[in-house]
């Protein structure tokens, strides 16, 4: 509830007194961009909790469910291996049980140099478009808690800043709403 109420309040911030104005000012723009960030530094945690094989599975769906609220209806995940060329791309629900039944008895996932690498483009619908990279290690382990498998992929996320309105008190605030879209793989390594 308090991650709802402060994502409103930026948004809110964000979102100045007309709706008509859809151009982003050096503020509004600072402050849709540390939006998306803290979006994907969620998404991390979630990835995280879910993978965990500590995680009792009514609190993996319940992650999950707030997982989805970060994305696009139709936005998918890339998953790769070093011991195929192949990506597969699942929904972002599917990508998560996917993740549930990884056969490994640990998992430990981290992503680090999480920054934007193309600063936001203006769409012709007035949508605003722009990509984060992310660098994510994978390890799994056995039983005995022996290293098993482990890479390092490089991924690009795409992030969408649409404007929305609400109600509040009775007036429309307009205001910006940052959602991620796909998560593509771009490099999948040894590292």
């Amino acid at each position: 509830m308090k991650k709802i109420i402060a994502t409103l309040v930026i948004a809110l911030c964000v979102a100045g007194s007309a709706m008509a104005q859809d151009d982003l000012t050096p503020e509004r723009k600072q402050a849709i961009d540390s939006l998306a960030l803290e979006k994907v530094r969620d998404l991390s945690k979630y990835i995280k909790i879910v993978g965990s094989k500590e995680t009792p599975f009514s609190e993996a769906n319940r992650v999950i469910d707030r997982a989805e609220e970060l994305f696009m209806s139709d936005a998918e995940i890339g998953v790769s291996s070093l011991g195929s060329n192949q990506i597969t791309y699942y929904r972002v629900r599917k990508y998560f049980e996917h993740l549930m039944r990884l056969n490994y008895d640990r998992v430990e996932i981290e992503w680090y140099n999480i920054e934007y690498v193309s600063d936001l483009q203006r769409q012709p619908d007035g949508t605003y478009v722009g990509v984060i990279t992310i660098f994510q290690t994978f390890r799994g382990y056995d039983a005995e808690g022996n290293l098993t498998y482990k890479d390092t992929t490089k991924k690009d996320i795409t992030v969408y800043v649409k404007r929305k309105e609400t109600q509040i008190g009775g007036r429309t605030i307009g205001f910006w709403d940052v959602l991620l879209g796909d998560m593509r793989v771009k490099e999948t390594t040894n590292r």
